[in-house]
């Protein structure tokens, strides 16, 4: 082996690289670079910019717009007028629904931020309402709102029966605890309550008989007196206002007054079973011909006589048919100056719709049912014969 020197080695490897590389062909500068992006034009770049910073401020406008117009109640169309009815069941959430449902809201979820902010829940309470849609959402709110409580107070249901009169329903509200007897009486004689039907100049609870109307209702402990009588006299309201009972009413030829009172008689004298029938005796006796078959245009019912007696016990004597009083329809003819109860509504439609009959007079009969008689002759001897039930 030939001697050799270390740095000899070292020359010839660096010799033998230069010639390597002087040999390979050069490779374009352009392959070890990337490619240079195109640059947008400045302007076109600031023209999108602005255009969806435009978009974007005319949609949050447009929404901010249709959120501002259902909370302040703008073009909601014409006035409509409609009732709500809030119970101890419902919450925040149904309530929106309802208020949805009756097209006072659009956005559902909107009211329930703006109640949750304002404390709504602590504001609304039971109770049935007159809203409509001019109302914005406070005043919605505020239009919710009970004097007695709210949604989370203590509430009593209580079931008012038909016939019962207005101290009977009165007695029954105290009982269950809805206020006192003498605050409800109180309110029954001297509050004012909006409508037409009764007659605020009155101090005699009289005023509010035939318009207490009979159902099952929620109430809360301690309840506002007026505001618990509005509940039950709102509801009569609703119930009267129907478009068929209206018509009804109107072809009648006799006022909602006199249709409730003749109600209250048949709700008085009825069974349940045959109030249609009650109401045609009592409107052939009031328009029947000539001396309306020995009546004379007198009722003879003593129900309402016994309401001018509410202390009475005991059967009918003598003497109380001798009593002086409006009420006492065999001393004077035609309907009693009011209601004698709170009819429910079988009985007003009995008074709207009587079956059409020649019967004037009827008597119960020990089978416990009401028979019925042209005239006077055939009640008497029924009467006086084992099948009348007295």
């Amino acid at each position: 082996m030939a001697d050799y020197k270390n740095g000899d080695t070292a020359s010839w490897d660096a010799e033998q690289v230069r010639r390597s590389q002087a040999d390979r062909p050069q490779q374009s500068k352009s392959t070890h670079r990337r490619k240079k992006r195109r640059r947008m034009n400045p302007l076109l770049a600031v023209i999108l910019y602005v255009l969806v910073v435009v978009s974007a401020s005319a949609t949050m406008a447009g929404v901010g717009w249709l959120l501002a117009s259902d909370l302040c109640a703008f073009n909601r169309g014409s006035k409509m007028e409609v009732t709500v009815e809030i119970s101890a069941e419902d919450t925040l959430d149904t309530v929106a629904d309802k208020l949805q449902e009756m097209e006072l809201i659009q956005y559902k979820w909107f009211f329930k931020l703006f109640a949750k902010v304002t404390k709504a829940e602590d504001k609304i309470g039971i109770g049935t309402y007159k809203l409509n849609n001019d109302m914005d959402y406070h005043a919605l709110i505020s239009g919710m709102r009970s004097s007695s409580g709210s949604m989370s107070a203590e509430t009593v249901d209580v079931t008012i029966p038909e016939g019962y009169t207005v101290a009977q329903t009165i007695r029954l509200l105290a009982e269950r605890g809805v206020n006192t007897e003498e605050k409800l009486l109180e309110a029954a004689k001297t509050a004012d309550f909006n409508y037409e039907f009764i007659d605020n100049e009155s101090e005699d609870i009289s005023r509010l008989e035939g318009y207490l109307f009979p159902d099952t209702y929620q109430f809360y402990v301690n309840h506002n007196p007026k505001s618990a009588l509005e509940r039950l006299i709102n509801n009569f309201e609703q119930k009267m206002m129907g478009e068929d009972v209206q018509e009804e009413l109107e072809s009648s030829g006799r006022s909602m007054k006199e249709i409730v009172t003749i109600a209250s008689l048949i709700e008085k004298e009825t069974d349940s079973t045959d109030q249609a029938m009650i109401a045609s005796v009592i409107y052939n006796r009031l328009n029947g011909p000539g001396d309306k078959q020995g009546t004379y245009g007198m009722l003879q019912i003593d129900a309402a006589l016994l309401y001018a007696l509410p202390d009475h016990e005991g059967a009918i004597t003598s003497a109380d048919l001798e009593t002086d009083s409006p009420y006492n329809l065999r001393k004077y003819a035609g309907l009693p100056p009011t209601p004698i109860a709170n009819p429910g509504m079988a009985s007003i439609n009995a008074a709207l719709y009587p079956t059409s009959s020649d019967y004037y007079y009827y008597a119960l009969g020990t089978d416990h049912k009401h028979h019925y008689f042209t005239n006077y002759n055939d009640f008497l001897s029924f009467v006086n014969s084992s099948q009348y039930g007295g």
